[in-house]
């Protein structure tokens, strides 16, 4: 059972909270939404039955990273399709830059083409 006490300072971070999502700039919610769709639509498109991800260069060199990076994109990789990993390096270890491209099945494509028909 909770106290008097305890219900008001429920009472009091509901209403805290109600007038903090009604501070939102217009738009903002609307945009936010698209983006976590758009964040789910490329997580499904890279599962792990739905293909690999490749390793295309691991280096210490971040301007080598760019360079390849830049070559991917310019072959017109979709940027979805593209990871970069940080591994942050402490004292011991430097910091390694990993880029990676997502190959998709060739099987899982034959597969999604005949369901389309």
């Amino acid at each position: 059972m909770l106290t008097e006490h305890v219900r008001a300072q429920f009472n009091c971070l509901a209403v805290l909270m109600l007038v903090g999502d009604s501070r939102q700039v217009p738009g903002q919610r609307k945009r936010g939404r698209r983006q976590e769709d758009a964040r789910q639509r490329i997580a499904a498109r890279t599962t792990p039955d739905a293909g690999r991800w490749e390793v295309v260069v691991e280096t210490r060199d971040q301007a080598e990273m760019r360079t390849r990076l830049r070559r991917l994109q310019e072959a017109g990789v979709d940027g979805a399709t593209i990871r970069i990993d940080t591994l942050c390096g402490r004292l011991e270890l430097p910091t390694t830059y990993r880029l990676s491209h997502f190959v998709t099945d060739p099987a899982q494509e034959c597969e999604h083409d005949r369901s389309d028909h």
